[in-house]
Protein backbone atom coordinates (compact mmCIF):
# COMPACT_ATOMS: atom_id res chain seq x y z
CA UNK A 1 0.00 0.00 0.00
CA UNK A 2 2.89 2.30 0.83
CA UNK A 3 3.86 1.98 -2.90
CA UNK A 4 0.48 2.70 -4.10
CA UNK A 5 -0.20 5.98 -2.19
CA UNK A 6 3.40 7.21 -3.13
CA UNK A 7 2.20 9.11 -5.79
CA UNK A 8 -1.32 9.91 -4.94
CA UNK A 9 -2.73 12.78 -4.65
CA UNK A 10 -4.06 12.64 -0.42
CA UNK A 11 -0.57 11.54 -0.08
CA UNK A 12 1.05 14.83 -1.05
CA UNK A 13 -1.97 16.84 0.09
CA UNK A 14 -0.98 15.31 3.87
CA UNK A 15 2.26 16.11 3.45
CA UNK A 16 2.24 19.32 2.25
CA UNK A 17 0.03 20.22 5.70
CA UNK A 18 2.97 18.95 7.79
CA UNK A 19 5.17 21.23 5.95
CA UNK A 20 2.71 23.79 5.75
CA UNK A 21 2.48 23.61 10.25
CA UNK A 22 5.96 23.74 10.34
CA UNK A 23 6.58 27.20 7.91
CA UNK A 24 9.10 28.68 6.70
CA UNK A 25 11.73 27.38 9.04
CA UNK A 26 11.39 23.84 8.69
CA UNK A 27 12.86 21.93 5.76
CA UNK A 28 10.68 20.58 2.88
CA UNK A 29 9.52 17.37 3.24
CA UNK A 30 8.34 16.47 -0.42
CA UNK A 31 10.46 13.56 -2.35
CA UNK A 32 9.55 11.18 -4.67
CA UNK A 33 8.42 7.82 -3.53
CA UNK A 34 7.99 9.59 0.55
CA UNK A 35 4.86 8.76 1.80
CA UNK A 36 3.31 9.94 5.20
CA UNK A 37 2.36 7.18 6.94
CA UNK A 38 0.99 8.19 10.36
CA UNK A 39 0.86 10.85 13.28
CA UNK A 40 0.29 11.71 17.27
CA UNK A 41 1.54 13.13 20.00
CA UNK A 42 3.78 11.33 22.05
CA UNK A 43 5.63 12.57 25.23
CA UNK A 44 9.56 12.45 25.18
CA UNK A 45 11.42 12.56 27.88
CA UNK A 46 13.78 15.48 27.92
CA UNK A 47 16.49 16.73 30.38
CA UNK A 48 14.72 19.04 32.50
CA UNK A 49 11.25 17.21 32.25
CA UNK A 50 8.91 15.11 30.13
CA UNK A 51 7.13 17.53 26.84
CA UNK A 52 4.45 16.53 24.50
CA UNK A 53 5.66 16.36 20.86
CA UNK A 54 4.26 16.36 17.60
CA UNK A 55 5.76 13.00 15.68
CA UNK A 56 5.29 12.15 12.00
CA UNK A 57 6.06 8.89 10.42
CA UNK A 58 7.04 8.86 7.27
CA UNK A 59 8.85 5.86 4.81
CA UNK A 60 12.29 6.59 5.31
CA UNK A 61 12.15 9.45 7.94
CA UNK A 62 10.36 10.38 11.57
CA UNK A 63 9.96 14.29 12.01
CA UNK A 64 8.94 15.86 15.17
CA UNK A 65 8.58 19.19 16.76
CA UNK A 66 6.94 21.37 19.51
CA UNK A 67 3.45 21.99 19.64
CA UNK A 68 2.93 25.78 19.29
CA UNK A 69 -1.16 24.86 18.42
CA UNK A 70 -2.32 21.42 17.73
CA UNK A 71 -2.49 20.58 14.30
CA UNK A 72 -1.73 23.82 12.71
CA UNK A 73 1.82 25.13 14.21
CA UNK A 74 4.65 23.38 15.14
CA UNK A 75 7.94 24.46 15.10
CA UNK A 76 11.76 23.22 16.43
CA UNK A 77 12.17 20.66 13.74
CA UNK A 78 14.39 17.10 13.99
CA UNK A 79 14.36 15.03 11.28
CA UNK A 80 15.65 11.72 12.13
CA UNK A 81 16.20 8.99 9.22
CA UNK A 82 14.61 6.10 9.98
CA UNK A 83 17.26 3.83 8.37
CA UNK A 84 19.89 4.38 11.26
CA UNK A 85 17.04 3.79 13.95
CA UNK A 86 16.73 1.14 16.24
CA UNK A 87 13.81 0.82 19.04
CA UNK A 88 13.86 -1.43 22.30
CA UNK A 89 11.16 -0.75 24.76
CA UNK A 90 11.05 0.48 27.45
CA UNK A 91 9.64 -1.60 30.89
CA UNK A 92 6.62 -0.14 32.63
CA UNK A 93 7.35 1.74 36.06
CA UNK A 94 4.78 3.66 38.03
CA UNK A 95 3.24 6.32 35.87
CA UNK A 96 5.56 5.76 33.18
CA UNK A 97 3.88 3.57 30.94
CA UNK A 98 3.52 2.64 27.30
CA UNK A 99 7.36 3.55 26.34
CA UNK A 100 9.94 2.78 24.08
CA UNK A 101 13.11 3.74 23.34
CA UNK A 102 14.71 5.51 19.67
CA UNK A 103 18.15 4.98 19.32
CA UNK A 104 20.51 6.36 16.40
CA UNK A 105 24.22 7.68 16.03
CA UNK A 106 23.50 11.20 16.64
CA UNK A 107 20.61 11.29 19.55
CA UNK A 108 18.48 8.76 21.62
CA UNK A 109 15.58 9.15 23.85
CA UNK A 110 12.46 7.74 25.31
CA UNK A 111 9.06 8.28 24.16
CA UNK A 112 5.74 7.28 25.94
CA UNK A 113 2.39 6.83 23.92
CA UNK A 114 -1.38 6.98 25.93
CA UNK A 115 -1.86 3.33 25.39
CA UNK A 116 -0.40 -0.17 25.02
CA UNK A 117 -2.37 -0.25 21.88
CA UNK A 118 -1.21 2.90 20.51
CA UNK A 119 2.87 2.21 21.32
CA UNK A 120 1.94 -1.22 19.89
CA UNK A 121 0.97 0.51 16.91
CA UNK A 122 4.07 2.95 16.47
CA UNK A 123 6.74 0.28 17.71
CA UNK A 124 5.15 -2.11 14.20
CA UNK A 125 5.32 0.77 11.62
CA UNK A 126 8.43 2.16 12.53
CA UNK A 127 10.06 -1.19 12.81
CA UNK A 128 8.15 -2.08 9.07
CA UNK A 129 9.73 1.16 7.82
CA UNK A 130 13.20 0.39 8.83
CA UNK A 131 12.56 -3.20 7.62
CA UNK A 132 11.49 -2.15 4.39
CA UNK A 133 14.49 0.11 3.83
CA UNK A 134 17.22 -1.94 5.45
CA UNK A 135 15.88 -4.60 2.30
CA UNK A 136 16.21 -2.41 -0.37
CA UNK A 137 20.10 -0.65 0.74
CA UNK A 138 21.30 -4.25 1.41
CA UNK A 139 22.47 -2.06 4.60
CA UNK A 140 22.93 -4.29 8.46
CA UNK A 141 20.86 -2.39 11.72
CA UNK A 142 22.22 -0.32 13.14
CA UNK A 143 24.66 -1.34 15.72
CA UNK A 144 25.48 2.16 16.99
CA UNK A 145 23.69 4.70 19.05
CA UNK A 146 24.23 7.35 20.99
CA UNK A 147 23.25 6.99 24.79
CA UNK A 148 19.96 8.03 26.58
CA UNK A 149 20.43 10.67 28.65
CA UNK A 150 19.34 10.43 32.08
CA UNK A 151 16.84 13.34 33.08
CA UNK A 152 18.49 15.99 35.64
CA UNK A 153 15.58 15.58 37.91
CA UNK A 154 16.71 11.53 38.06
CA UNK A 155 20.22 12.45 39.82
CA UNK A 156 20.88 14.86 43.07
CA UNK A 157 23.81 13.59 43.30
CA UNK A 158 26.59 12.90 40.41
CA UNK A 159 26.13 9.47 39.22
CA UNK A 160 30.07 8.56 39.15
CA UNK A 161 31.85 10.21 42.44
CA UNK A 162 28.25 9.51 43.91
CA UNK A 163 29.67 12.38 46.06
CA UNK A 164 28.65 15.66 45.00
CA UNK A 165 25.59 16.82 45.37
CA UNK A 166 23.92 19.25 42.63
CA UNK A 167 23.06 23.03 43.59
CA UNK A 168 22.62 25.90 41.58
CA UNK A 169 26.48 26.37 42.14
CA UNK A 170 27.40 23.07 41.52
CA UNK A 171 25.30 22.08 37.70
CA UNK A 172 24.76 19.50 36.23
CA UNK A 173 26.49 18.02 33.05
CA UNK A 174 25.74 15.08 30.81
CA UNK A 175 28.26 12.92 29.52
CA UNK A 176 27.72 12.14 25.22
CA UNK A 177 28.36 8.77 26.46
CA UNK A 178 27.12 7.26 29.10
CA UNK A 179 24.24 9.51 29.44
CA UNK A 180 24.94 10.15 32.98
CA UNK A 181 24.39 13.04 34.99
CA UNK A 182 27.90 14.10 36.23
CA UNK A 183 29.70 17.20 37.81
CA UNK A 184 32.32 19.38 36.70
CA UNK A 185 35.10 17.74 38.02
CA UNK A 186 34.04 14.13 36.88
CA UNK A 187 33.79 15.60 33.40
CA UNK A 188 36.58 17.91 32.52
CA UNK A 189 37.25 15.88 29.80
CA UNK A 190 36.39 16.22 26.22
CA UNK A 191 36.52 13.15 23.38
CA UNK A 192 35.60 12.99 19.48
CA UNK A 193 32.72 10.85 18.90
CA UNK A 194 31.94 11.60 14.68
CA UNK A 195 28.52 10.22 14.86
CA UNK A 196 27.46 13.21 17.51
CA UNK A 197 29.61 15.92 16.38
CA UNK A 198 32.63 17.29 14.23
CA UNK A 199 34.19 18.69 17.47
CA UNK A 200 35.14 17.27 21.14
CA UNK A 201 32.22 16.51 23.21
CA UNK A 202 31.82 16.51 26.96
CA UNK A 203 32.26 12.67 28.61
CA UNK A 204 32.68 11.74 32.23
CA UNK A 205 35.89 10.26 33.31
CA UNK A 206 34.89 6.76 33.78
CA UNK A 207 34.16 7.01 29.93
CA UNK A 208 37.37 8.78 28.83
CA UNK A 209 39.39 5.98 30.52
CA UNK A 210 37.49 3.06 28.45
CA UNK A 211 37.42 5.06 24.81
CA UNK A 212 40.90 5.89 25.17
CA UNK A 213 42.28 2.35 26.50
CA UNK A 214 39.96 0.15 24.73
CA UNK A 215 37.51 2.24 22.59
CA UNK A 216 34.37 1.74 24.11
CA UNK A 217 32.12 3.12 27.25
CA UNK A 218 30.13 2.55 29.98
CA UNK A 219 26.13 3.44 29.65
CA UNK A 220 22.67 3.64 31.33
CA UNK A 221 19.49 4.41 31.26
CA UNK A 222 17.70 5.11 34.39
CA UNK A 223 13.57 4.31 34.86
CA UNK A 224 11.46 7.32 35.68
CA UNK A 225 8.49 8.12 36.93
CA UNK A 226 6.42 11.09 36.41
CA UNK A 227 2.28 11.55 35.25
CA UNK A 228 1.88 13.61 31.99
CA UNK A 229 -1.11 13.60 29.50
CA UNK A 230 -0.73 11.50 25.45
CA UNK A 231 -2.51 11.37 22.16
CA UNK A 232 -2.60 8.55 20.15
CA UNK A 233 -1.31 7.50 16.66
CA UNK A 234 -3.24 8.38 13.83
CA UNK A 235 -2.69 6.20 10.78
CA UNK A 236 -2.69 7.49 7.55
CA UNK A 237 -2.60 4.20 5.21
CA UNK A 238 -5.88 3.85 4.68
CA UNK A 239 -7.40 1.94 1.50
CA UNK A 240 -9.81 4.62 0.82
CA UNK A 241 -6.61 7.11 -0.44
CA UNK A 242 -9.22 10.59 -1.22
CA UNK A 243 -10.70 10.06 2.70
CA UNK A 244 -10.59 13.11 4.26
CA UNK A 245 -8.67 12.32 7.06
CA UNK A 246 -8.89 14.81 10.30
CA UNK A 247 -6.31 13.90 12.02
CA UNK A 248 -4.17 16.08 9.21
Amino acid sequence: MVDRLANSEANSKRIGVVEGCFGAAGQPLAIPGRVLIGEGVLTKLCRKKPKARQFFLFNDILVYGNIVLQKKKYNKQHIIPLESVTIDTVPDEGDLRNGWLLKTPTKSFAVYAATATEKSEWMSHIAKCVGDLLSKSGKAPSGDHAAVWVPDSEATVCMRCLKVKFTPVSRRHHCRKCGFVVCGPCSEKKYLLPSQSSKPVRVCEFCYVQLTTAGGGGGGYAQRSDSFGRQGFHSHLSDDEDEDDSSD
